[in-house]
């Protein structure tokens, strides 16, 4: 190799002929293209917060009255009363496992149910509960129509399960049956039953009319009745269908119970379950969130129709929101925005 400069090499420009190449600046960092996500993703983890926020400080004068109250009750029967509570969430884990016929992580399932606890008290009607579980099933790679389908199964059975432990309650305890004036009268329940034919009958003409419907219905349709067909084959997914809906109406009434014997409610658990279960019959239906405010009127209505004072039984109502609401609010929205973050959701 020769060791001459380059500009003396032979066939080779001298240094001041060569030409220089202007300076170019730098090309600027590109944005991230992930970022409009990134910021959904963001405000989808603070949501539940506000929300719950935003709720507390409309209703903070309940929670303020049921602390008041709790203070000077029997903490023995409050800590049953919170445990009863968590075994709800472990029942209606085991409802949407037996509603699946994949099997779902047991952890990630029944911290989804904590978190979807905390979305059902702030939207009406379960629709934040069913919104995270939605996204949790297809976060577990299960297609949209049959997680949609397996909700619609969970939200079948529900029902269904409350009024036979209903019926069965009555049927045990037939001295019970004098309460006529917990029954609906004809008016009432012709009026129920012609709102649910008159829901079919537009659904029925919807599906037949609009033709972009018809597809995505049928193929929720098959995948609903495939997925319920097969899991009735399965002992262990009908035993956590069935025996979660029906386990998840006596927990709660356990809930009441136990804060209604921690204050003094002169009152058994039997006419406690049953109070339960007239009042959620009575007043289920309407679309607030977590229940709150129709079904907790009919519980007292029923509780003092059964011989319980109103004040008692109203103080009972409240301890009951506190430990079911209150208490796990925060937690339960803390563990929502982690799933999300996450991307679990």
């Amino acid at each position: 190799m020769s060791s001459l400069p380059l500009g003396d090499r032979p066939g080779s420009l001298p240094a001041r002929a060569r030409p220089t190449l202007p300076a170019v600046a730098p090309l600027p960092a590109p944005r991230s293209r992930f970022f409009p996500a990134r910021l959904t993703r963001l405000a989808l983890t603070l949501l539940p917060l506000l929300l719950i926020g935003a709720w507390a400080a409309a209703d903070l004068h309940t929670f303020r009255d049921g602390v008041n109250r709790l203070a000077t009750a029997d903490p023995w029967w409050l800590l049953a009363g919170l445990f009863f509570t968590c075994m709800g969430w472990v029942a209606a884990a085991a409802v949407r496992q037996g509603a699946l016929p994949e099997r779902l992580p047991p952890g990630l399932l029944l911290a989804s149910q904590f978190a979807a606890g905390a979305a059902n008290h702030v939207l009406p009607a379960g629709i934040g509960a069913h919104a995270v579980t939605l996204r949790f099933l297809q976060g577990r790679g299960i297609p949209a129509d049959r997680a949609a389908a397996s909700l619609a199964l969970y939200s079948l059975v529900k029902p269904v399960a409350k009024t036979l432990v209903l019926l069965g309650f009555l049927v045990a305890l037939p001295e019970l049956l004098h309460l006529a004036q917990l029954v609906p009268d004809r008016g009432t329940l012709l009026l129920i039953a012609t709102a649910v034919t008159a829901l079919l009958a537009t659904a029925g003409v919807v599906a037949a009319t609009v033709r972009p419907l018809r597809r995505p219905l049928a193929r929720f349709v098959r995948a609903a009745l495939t997925d319920a067909l097969v899991l009735h084959t399965r002992p262990g997914r009908v035993l956590a269908l069935w025996g979660g809906a029906a386990a998840t109406p006596l927990l709660q009434a356990s809930v009441i119970a136990s804060v209604g014997f921690a204050l003094g409610l002169p009152l058994s658990w039997t006419q406690v379950v049953l109070a339960f279960l007239l009042a959620g019959t009575a007043a289920g239906a309407v679309p607030a969130p977590g229940g709150i405010g129709p079904v907790d009127a009919a519980l007292v209505f029923t509780m003092t129709t059964f011989g319980a004072p109103i004040d008692i039984a109203a103080a009972t109502v409240i301890g009951y929101r506190v430990l079911t609401v209150w208490v796990p609010l925060l937690p339960g929205a803390l563990v929502l925005s982690i799933l999300v973050q996450r991307k679990i959701l």
